[in-house]
């Protein structure tokens, strides 16, 4: 995206070095600032889920279940879902990048509430302490899902505590969506037209839509399992006249949609990435941009597929696995278009770029497993298995997260002012793929032969299997941990960023320095041309290396 002038500001002080007191820090309204403070919170509560894994996967290492007992594992199952879904995936790229980047990528001064943004970082933590205090207390053993009526009624567990922070935590994403659709809507740089957003733009619109309109309904949800466990009001416990199907259909109604907020960001975040290391404009922008939009209306009506052995009609069914097979399309437009767009471009195997290339390889294996969960004949066979589990994580973990990590290599100079190591970036990205593939790929052919989820024991013959995933977890381990390491170095030790390394387009890249000042820009920029108006293959600049 060009603009009337290419001069960028040296603006001082900036959003990092005014006023750096702890003070400033926890009640400021600007947006970069409550972005860090996200990144810093979903970062530990990532390194929490993470142990949990870790825990999960030496169970696993032998087949007897000789580590804990089975209350136990259950317990750390649970809260690994719960911590990693509600409090790491759902607010991993909104929260942090998009809160950092939209208002500098559509030339607005801030958010369109300020206060409301602090706010909702205040909500999410109060919702995460609620829910660490459960852990803390003896957890919760329903599994993320807190399906009744074991939830409602038999488990003596700490249901209420675990179920309030996450009831309190949905608000926050509530509040961050409103946010965002009327910032995009109300305070785009003149000459901004839709069709000229970046594609991250777009993404996070998309999954905004889905915040508002989706949370509320597990919100609800979960408030009626708390009238049901506390004043044993019938909803879902047949024996009080309730039906725990119904709890099905209402959780599920949310938290199918909720995998888009995990991975649509992220799909926002590979454009970025793959537009500005090819130096091309995204291939068939328009159609990539209403993808997401056609991703977040079809995704509200395809939660029926995880219900295809529960008492649900198998005409229903039909509808249900013709629909989830149809939500595949513009996930399958996007990935063909990033392709196209890769299609003799730059392609330069920069850090962003490695995660970018990972995502399409491994999100492409986890959307064509989804296809084998959206036929019914096949479901029956895998439903619970670790083949779930297996294409689960290829989406949010091999998608969102890649993407995660991408986007914050990719935007690190910006947010910092400072550059990585870029060597040592290459081999983590590389450890983390073959990490995760060695994880998780075992688990598909596990979950095929029959093994079911959630159990802390299992036969003989899966243990070679289960090894080589236990193996696997370790060297991804390792990888996470890479980052931890170079990019807090970096902080002090960084060699200075450019205000655009990439070379890249987009008004964050060319009208603002890095780290940006506390209000963006001087002046508000104007949009003279599209979307990713790079010059043509003979004129493309090398990105920096």
């Amino acid at each position: 995206m060009s603009t009337v002038s290419s001069t960028i500001p040296e603006a001082k002080p900036n959003y990092l070095t005014s006023d750096f007191s702890i003070k400033s820090w926890l009640l400021t309204t600007d947006h970069k600032r409550i972005g860090i403070l996200y990144l810093i919170s979903i970062s530990l509560m990532f390194l929490l889920g993470g142990i949990l894994a870790g825990l999960i996967r030496l169970e696993l290492l032998t087949p007897t279940g000789d580590v804990f007992q089975p209350e136990n594992y259950n317990k750390i199952f649970t809260m690994h879902g719960v911590v990693m879904i509600f409090f790491f995936l759902i607010p991993s790229i909104p929260a942090t990048l998009g809160n950092f980047l939209i208002p500098l990528m559509i030339g607005a001064r801030d958010l369109a509430f300020p206060r409301i943004n602090l706010l909702s970082w205040y909500i999410y933590l109060v919702g995460g302490v609620l829910t660490l205090s459960a852990m803390a207390l003896g957890g919760v053993d329903t599994g993320w899902t807190f399906y009744t009526p074991y939830s409602s009624t038999y488990s003596n567990t700490y249901v209420m505590l675990t179920a309030l922070g996450v009831f309190v935590s949905g608000f926050s994403s509530i509040l961050t969506g409103l946010n965002f659709i009327v910032t995009i809507h109300r305070m785009r740089a003149p000459g901004l037209t839709w069709f000229r957003l970046p594609l991250f733009v777009w993404g996070h619109y998309a999954t905004s839509l889905i915040m508002i309109l989706g949370t509320p309904v597990v919100a609800v949800t979960i408030l009626l399992v708390a009238l049901e466990r506390g004043l044993r009001i019938g909803f879902f416990d047949p024996a009080l006249g309730g039906d725990p199907v119904l709890f099905q259909h209402l959780f599920w109604f949310y938290s199918h949609p909720a995998v888009y907020i995990m991975i649509l960001p992220g799909m926002g975040v590979q454009s970025e990435l793959i537009a500005a290391m090819s130096r091309k404009k995204v291939f068939g922008y328009e159609v990539v941009a209403i993808s997401s939009v056609a991703i977040a209306v079809i995704g509200f009506l395809v939660w029926g597929h995880h219900m295809f052995v529960s008492s649900q009609s198998w005409y229903a069914g039909l509808v249900f696995s013709f629909l989830s097979f149809l939500v595949a399309v513009p996930s399958a437009i996007k990935v063909f278009n990033w392709t196209a767009t890769l299609y003799r471009g730059s392609n330069a195997f920069l850090t962003p770029m490695l995660y970018a290339y990972g995502f399409i390889g491994l999100f492409t294996i986890g959307g064509l497993t989804g296809l084998f969960l959206s036929a019914m004949g096949l479901d029956v066979h895998m439903h619970d298995t670790y083949f779930v589990v297996a294409h689960f994580h290829y989406v949010m973990v091999g998608g969102a997260i890649m993407a995660f990590l991408g986007g914050l290599h990719f935007w690190w100079p910006k947010m910092t002012g400072r550059m990585y190591y870029e060597p040592l970036a290459r081999l983590s990205a590389v450890l983390i793929f073959v990490g995760f593939n060695l994880t998780f790929f075992p688990q598909f052919i596990l979950g095929y032969l029959g093994m079911p989820r959630r159990y802390h024991a299992y036969p003989e013959e899966f243990q070679v299997l289960n090894v080589l995933s236990t193996a696997g977890a370790t060297v991804l381990a390792i990888g996470y941990l890479f980052p931890a390491t170079y990019l807090l170095y970096s902080l002090f030790k960084g060699e200075k960023a450019p205000a655009n390394p990439w070379n890249a387009k987009g008004l964050e890249w060319e009208q603002a320095p890095s780290p940006p000042p506390t209000f963006n820009f001087d002046h508000t920029p104007e949009v003279h041309e599209p979307a990713y108006a790079y010059a043509p293959e003979k004129e493309k600049e090398v990105v920096h290396s």
